[in-house]
């Protein structure tokens, strides 16, 4: 059964009829671009069996910010390459604001750009994609439905935020961080889908986002320090108040360390993954200390990392670092697995982050 949906395939027959009416032949990504307005689309399966390349039977499948198309997907983890223009049955579910009438009010077609944030939560039993984007896009996107729990557009058109990753909290309010902005954002989303009260914290180079639910606080992390905030007020008057701040490790003497990525490690409770310029780490919460003790670490901890975080199954690894040669310096079109080592590759991609699909 194809997994596009017949909203998607209209969407991709327009495209083409609109080359096809200028006597143009549509380009790859006018497909995809065409599909991506979609919005969101079938349902995940799980892995069921090895794939062709050996992949354990319960590796999930790959949630990824793809900014060549500006389009977020869960592509299957049977297959080692994704062509999704050429076979579509790899997407297992996609999502786009830009034709989607909940998201209108945030002007997609100038704040969704450069999508760099997308991760899966689970928030009173309902699953959720959090996602963000450089030029001021932040939205709380219901799965599979595509559908706005919540969503905001800063400085729509510019970077001059650039929302760089989101958290949901236990209350329903959502929490964003903005790198160029140097500030997080406590947003009392649990108002309702356009609600635009917030309290507000600095943080230089405001890039990653987790909420501990063990110690009820939410941690940050920014260009050279990995803080904590104490959430308070009611809800709809949510406050921030900043409880504690721990230097990164340096990695070029007199340079920023440059944090760049937050994440829970899933087979070490109480660990955060930590990426930075020059490095990965985990931040061990007990004892305030950064470690690079974990299996594989030689070949997982390296530079410029956008992206990392681990399969509590399986124990597999996934980052993604840029590589050369493509249209912005950040990108990249292959997810590097680890523990065994193997990767991915997205035909034509442009990929910031990737993520196991892991609703928690």
């Amino acid at each position: 059964m194809s997994v596009v949906s017949s909203k998607a395939a209209a969407s991709k027959a327009a495209a083409v009829g609109a080359a096809a009416r200028e006597g143009a032949t549509p380009s790859r990504r006018a497909l995809l671009l065409g599909a991506a307005g979609a919005g969101a689309v079938a349902a995940l399966g799980s892995a069921e069996a090895r794939g062709a390349g050996g992949e354990p039977a319960a590796t999930p499948p790959v949630l990824l910010t793809d900014q060549a198309t500006r389009r977020l997907l869960v592509l299957d983890p049977r297959r080692r390459v994704w062509d999704p223009a050429a076979d579509p049955s790899v997407v297992r579910w996609q999502f786009s604001p830009l034709k989607g009438p909940d998201y209108a009010d945030l002007a997609p077609d100038v704040s969704w750009v450069y999508p760099n944030e997308s991760k899966v939560r689970t928030h009173r039993r309902r699953t959720y994609v959090l996602t963000t984007a450089s030029f001021g896009f932040a939205a709380v996107v219901a799965y599979p439905s595509g559908e706005r729990y919540w969503g905001a557009a800063l400085g729509p058109g510019d970077d001059l935020f650039n929302p760089h990753s989101a958290e949901i909290l236990p209350d329903g309010n959502v929490a964003v961080a903005c790198s160029t902005g140097a500030l997080v954002r406590l947003y009392a989303a649990s108002q309702g889908p356009r609600a635009t009260r917030y309290a507000e914290a600095v943080l230089k180079g405001a890039h990653g986002l987790h909420w501990d639910g063990a110690r009820r606080v939410l941690w940050a992390l920014g260009d050279d320090e990995l803080v904590t905030y104490e959430v308070g007020g009611v809800p709809a008057r949510p406050a921030l108040r900043r409880t504690s701040a721990v230097g990164l490790p340096v990695g070029t003497p007199g340079r920023t360390p440059g944090g760049h990525d937050l994440f829970p490690v899933a087979r070490r409770p109480g660990r955060l993954w930590v990426t930075t310029n020059a490095a990965v780490f985990q931040y061990d919460t007990a004892r305030g200390v950064f470690v690079r003790d974990f299996a594989g670490a030689e070949l997982i901890s390296r530079k410029s990392v956008k992206c990392v975080g681990d399969d509590p199954r399986t124990g597999q690894v996934v980052t993604a670092v840029p590589e050369s040669g493509l249209d912005e310096t950040w990108w990249t079109t292959t997810v590097s697995v680890h523990r065994p080592e193997s990767r991915y590759k997205l035909v034509d991609g442009g990929i910031y982050k990737a993520r196991w699909w892991l609703p928690r």
